[in-house]
């Protein structure tokens, strides 16, 4: 695959993800899937509960500004309903529903996002001995959003804990220092490995590509510092599933190509030649086949039904088809395509297929 490292793109209105994207619905095919493999369960809140909230105050950051969050109120009786639930969610979340822990923790702030596609509500869990406090997220269920999750977790170095409950999906925090946030204040510390972190925004960079994971702007990421022998290691880790091959441009789900990660571009194009590019990219690849081997049959479960359902607009998936086309250099293999998860297959396909024919079971699987 040809290394596009030596281009910025001026990051114009053309460049950018779609303003608002619909919310696709779970179908019952999916839906199947999510009980098989433990992610749909009976929950005690819905989204819809917490929307009867009273009024809105603004949230500031610890610098006194207004951020995209609103701390949400309700009325006397909606806040003990909510307060008892919610600490019951964060045990399902936590403990697989061990109910014997909660008496020692409380809902301390419930947020609400008015900003992105899913609307979240954020729920602030305090335990009341020692005031250590922790998140987790309340959102619209959205067939495209969980997609993205289960491929996150199946395919990358990370595990996502989510579930569902018809309409309603649950997530846990992904800890992390926001991207925009450590290109503002981490970027020019003596501390930060600025090669290393470069070596992981390239991996970064293709793991999103390969299953098509669009719209990852700073804002929409996180970075991880982890501490290793004489110095410290880094992990770049998505934290928004909405744009899960849903936008048409090719360049959506290539993070080098927005403007707010421009300064982690510059890094890469400062620190590592072409050579070094071509062999983290290859390191990415290699590790996701092993991921995908070791739970192939999962895999194609989800990509089956990610086949037989509509995830975009029909021209959304003729133009990355074409620009899919013209990216591998192959006018045909891109076209037969006729759904979003049917470009995902191909696409998993396509960049892992010199690491999936060593394993020939599962490249027969993709063959299909």
């Amino acid at each position: 695959m040809s290394n596009l490292f030596n281009h910025i793109l001026p990051g114009g209105e053309a460049d950018r993800p779609s303003k608002k994207k619909p919310i696709f619905p779970v179908n019952p095919h999916l839906r199947q899937y999510l009980l098989k493999y433990g992610r749909e369960v009976k929950l005690p809140v819905s989204y819809a509960d917490l929307q009867r909230f009273t009024y809105t105050v603004p949230l500031k950051d610890k610098h006194g500004k207004e951020t995209a969050w609103e701390k949400v109120s309700y009325d006397m009786h909606e806040w003990e309903y909510l307060r008892e639930n919610l600490v019951r969610i964060y045990a399902i979340l936590k403990t697989e529903g061990d109910l014997s822990f909660i008496n020692h923790l409380d809902v301390a702030r419930i947020d609400f996002c008015y900003f992105g596609n899913s609307q979240p509500f954020r729920i602030r869990i305090v335990n009341k001995f020692n005031d250590n406090y922790d998140h987790y997220y309340i959102k619209k269920a959205d067939a495209s959003r969980i997609y993205g999750l289960e491929l996150e977790h199946l395919l990358s170095p990370n595990r996502i804990t989510y579930f569902t409950d018809k309409n309603t999906l649950i997530e846990e925090h992904i800890p992390g220092i926001p991207g925009d946030i450590f290109i503002n204040e981490y970027l020019q510390d003596s501390n930060t490995n600025l090669i290393r972190l470069a070596k992981e925004f390239v991996k970064f960079n293709e793991r999103c590509f390969v299953h098509l994971l669009g719209d990852m702007r700073s804002y929409n990421f996180v970075v991880n510092i982890i501490p290793d022998i004489e110095d410290f290691q880094y992990r770049i880790r998505a934290i928004d599933f909405d744009q899960q091959s849903y936008e048409g441009r090719k360049n959506l789900y290539l993070p080098q190509f927005f403007k707010e990660n421009r300064p982690l571009v510059e890094i890469v194009q400062k620190h590592l030649d072409q050579k070094s590019i071509a062999q983290y990219q290859a390191e990415e690849r290699t590790m996701m086949t092993f991921r995908l081997v070791s739970s192939r049959y999962r895999v194609m479960e989800i990509l089956d039904n990610m086949t037989a359902d509509n995830l975009s607009k029909p021209e959304k998936l003729e133009q990355l088809k074409n620009e899919l086309s013209e990216h591998f250099q192959n006018s045909n293999y891109f076209k037969r395509a006729k759904t979003m998860g049917q470009l995902v297959k191909l696409q998993l396909k396509k960049t892992l297929q010199k690491h999936l024919v060593l394993v020939p079971k599962t490249k027969s699987k993709f063959d299909d």
